[in-house]
């Protein structure tokens, strides 16, 4: 039982363990936070101060609170580890990784809609409003979708992926976390097979931006910038949602076919997406330069 329950080598708990605790708490805290978002946005939209995104920002901010202090929690007190090795504090190098995770991010989606642009399936017109509309559109967008990005790598590619791969079981972890974050997204309106797919082929790109910086700065801004960029810039559904950015740079066009370019779903729902990603994971992979803090690296190694 002994033998069962702990790693002979380290002491520690066995990592499915420590990952079975954190879901058990995380289910339950995120539920706690949850209703207590969603009990001060009614009183809000009473009064008149909240607008329709305001659940989605709700439901994105009480599900990262708990994503992150169970994640610290649970290395401190399983694993003996600071909170520095969750990988969300201000390290060395971390606004560089965010910075560069925004440009990678950016040019990725910039890739899957330049494809289905030059070969006729996609077309961007100017949107016909006012500037000011499109730049604060553009604002509140992207700080709905950094909330909701922060959200999901600090649960993905937060403590779940990090406990299995301190335990040397890296590829068990993003194969289970990928699959998981796919299985989130089939709720989106509209999903299908390749968006499933799709979305669980970003989880193992996700992934190894996470490996390779061992930090969620980097694959944060990877995954707020490929939301921002479709939404946002080019007016593209983001995994089936219209409702968060108002008024987009461009209007998309789309002339189909549905397994190109996702249509409703969105670019993700197409294999336009499948080949962007696959190129943004072997770019990732064989950067030179993308190296993770000493620290983080130490803390984060298989024992």
């Amino acid at each position: 039982m002994n033998a069962i329950l702990f790693n002979e080598n380290t002491g520690l708990l066995r990592s499915g363990w420590r990952a079975a605790i954190f879901l058990f708490a995380y289910v339950f805290a995120a539920a706690f936070f949850g209703l207590a978002g969603q009990s001060f946005v009614l009183v809000l939209q009473a009064a008149g101060y909240a607008g329709p995104t305001a659940y989605f920002v709700s439901n994105a901010f009480s599900s990262l609170v708990p994503a992150i202090l169970l994640g610290w929690l649970c290395g401190k007190f399983l694993e003996k580890l600071p909170y520095r090795a969750l990988g969300a504090a201000f390290t060395k190098g971390w606004l560089k990784h965010f910075l560069l995770g925004l440009l990678i991010g950016g040019i990725t989606l910039s890739l899957a809609a330049g494809v289905g642009f030059a070969f006729g399936s996609l077309r961007f017109v100017l949107n016909d409003v006012s500037a000011a509309n499109v730049i604060g559109s553009a604002a509140l967008s992207f700080a709905v979708f950094a909330v909701a990005a922060a959200f999901e790598e600090a649960l993905f590619r937060g403590y779940l992926l990090q406990t299995f791969a301190r335990s040397g079981l890296a590829w068990l972890a993003i194969l289970l976390t990928s699959v998981f974050f796919g299985a989130l997204h089939a709720g989106n309106p509209g999903p299908s097979i390749i968006s499933t797919a799709n979305t669980i082929l970003a989880g193992v790109w996700f992934s190894v931006a996470y490996l390779k910086t061992r930090d969620l700065w980097f694959v944060w801004g990877l995954h707020l910038m490929w939301n921002w960029m479709q939404g946002s810039f080019f007016g593209i559904e983001v995994s089936g949602l219209t409702e968060i950015t108002k008024y987009p740079v461009f209007k998309e066009i789309d002339f189909g076919p549905t397994w190109l370019t996702g249509q409703a779903y969105g670019i993700e729902g197409g294999i336009l997406c499948t080949i962007s990603i696959v190129i943004a994971i072997a770019i990732v992979f064989f950067m030179p330069n993308l190296k993770p803090d000493e620290e983080a690296l130490r803390m984060n190694t298989p024992k």
